[in-house]
């Protein structure tokens, strides 16, 4: 297997293209920041994606990034209110799950984290529908097979109470 930058290609795959930045440089990663709501029954809310530019038909949580200049719980708390129409206090937020994805489709270095709430004030609705065609909830341990990959993954994750897991690196 041949590396570059720091990441390992697969095997018959040039890997990511990585070459313009100098090997002593800091990594630059995109920033995700999911939702994980539950209700009474422990099912998990799961949106699905429409109109967007990733996993368009599938079912997510509600998720986005982080904008330059916010912290990881503004980021959550704007995407909340966003996506579900609910407020979320940042104090109230707790992190259930970080992931290190290396995203197959292009290469890039993500860090997925998933956060909890306890507490959020409104009425839960869907607030984007132009984004998501329906919002549904599914049992934790029994997801639909239509779930984003990594989302799915780290779900189980946070079921089993694994606070870290990396998809998509080589062994």
């Amino acid at each position: 297997m041949s590396q570059t930058a720091g990441n390992l290609a697969q095997p018959g795959s040039p890997g990511p293209n990585l070459s313009a930045a100098p090997l002593s440089d800091p990594v630059t990663l995109v920033v995700g920041v999911h939702l994980v709501l539950t209700d009474h029954a422990g099912r998990v809310l799961l949106g699905r994606r429409r109109n967007t530019s990733y996993a368009d038909g599938l079912l997510h949580v509600p998720a986005g990034h982080m904008l330059p200049g916010e912290s990881i719980t503004a980021a959550m708390a704007r995407e909340a209110e966003e996506e579900l129409g609910i407020t979320i206090a940042e104090n109230h937020l707790g992190l259930l799950h970080a992931l290190h994805h290396l995203d197959a489709d292009d290469g890039r270095s993500r860090v997925q984290l998933f956060f909890g709430t306890s507490h959020y004030e409104g009425a839960l609705r869907n607030a984007e529908p132009h984004k998501c065609s329906a919002l549904e909830w599914w049992p934790i341990d029994a997801l639909p097979a239509d779930t984003v990959p990594y989302t799915a993954h780290a779900l189980r994750r946070i079921a089993l109470g694994e606070q870290l897991s990396v998809v998509g690196w080589s062994a």
